[in-house]
């Protein structure tokens, strides 16, 4: 089922342009200081980053029904995916394409290790690397439009394995996360070496 495209970037620059007329106007009964604040935040990397994430979740989302049922269920995702990320960085959508090589990095964790599963190695000269928008620390939070929060390691694995031309990550940087959990897998590696 074909879906009317999203305009949100086009959305977004003629709600400035109508900030602008309404700035312009300059009606004393007009809010200028919230009319600056809502431009501050549209103009926002932040902004930007939910953009991206609901752009890219609402392209993946499939729920029957009509178009205003799909926009909720785009939105709840994109909620649930800064949610995720809260305390940490906000999460970035990462398309890579998927060569013979693979994509080029390596991931830990998962639920089998009570812990997220995170891109713990990127391969030098692979195609994460050379692509440049991944990094070690991130944490994977979904693949292709599915969500891996929760799941294992082996069911994040097949997701990225079963890319076809390229797959499309949502991300967000936490090392401090990766560092303990690290750590605590090293902790438990020597427990099993022994003395």
């Amino acid at each position: 089922m074909e879906h009317e495209p999203l305009q949100l970037l086009q959305d977004t620059e003629r709600a400035m342009e109508l900030l602008d007329l309404l700035q312009k106007r300059a009606d004393p009964s007009t809010p200028m200081q919230q009319l600056t604040d809502l431009k501050r935040v549209l103009q926002s990397d932040f902004f930007k980053s939910v953009r991206e994430v609901y752009e890219h979740i609402y392209h993946t989302v499939e729920p029957h029904g009509n178009t205003e049922i799909r926009a909720h269920a785009t939105a709840k995702a994109t909620v649930a995916a800064f949610a995720a990320s809260e305390g940490h960085s906000h999460p970035r959508v990462i398309i890579l394409p998927k060569t013979d090589e693979g994509l080029g990095f390596n991931v830990m964790g998962g639920k089998e290790q009570s812990s997220p599963i995170y891109i713990s190695r990127i391969i030098p000269g692979g195609v994460a690397d050379k692509h440049g928008g991944l990094k070690r620390g991130d944490q994977l939070l979904s693949v292709d439009g599915v969500s891996v929060e929760g799941e294992s390691h082996e069911r994040a694995v097949d997701l990225l394995k079963a890319a076809q031309s390229e797959v499309k990550l949502i991300v967000c940087f936490t090392p401090k996360i990766l560092e303990e959990m690290e750590a605590r897998f090293d902790k438990q590696r020597g427990r099993r070496l022994g003395p």
